[in-house]
């Protein structure tokens, strides 16, 4: 059975598990509904680029 040889100090072990952390996500400001949304994705009013994309079903019933 595999022992290690000596103990593995905490600086060792930390910069082995620098890169191990949460990200916060990557926001954007979209200017048409003044509202933050993730990048590459349809706010949740259904604009993308500018333009609506997505019709919420209270609109597309009128």
């Amino acid at each position: 059975m595999a022992v290690p040889a000596r103990r593995t100090s905490k600086q060792k072990k930390r910069q082995r598990r620098g890169h191990i952390k949460l990200q916060t996500p990557n926001l954007q400001f979209d200017a048409t509904n003044g509202e933050y949304r993730l990048n590459h994705h349809v706010s949740p009013k259904g604009f993308y680029k500018g333009e609506q994309v997505i019709k919420k079903a209270e609109e597309a019933s009128k």
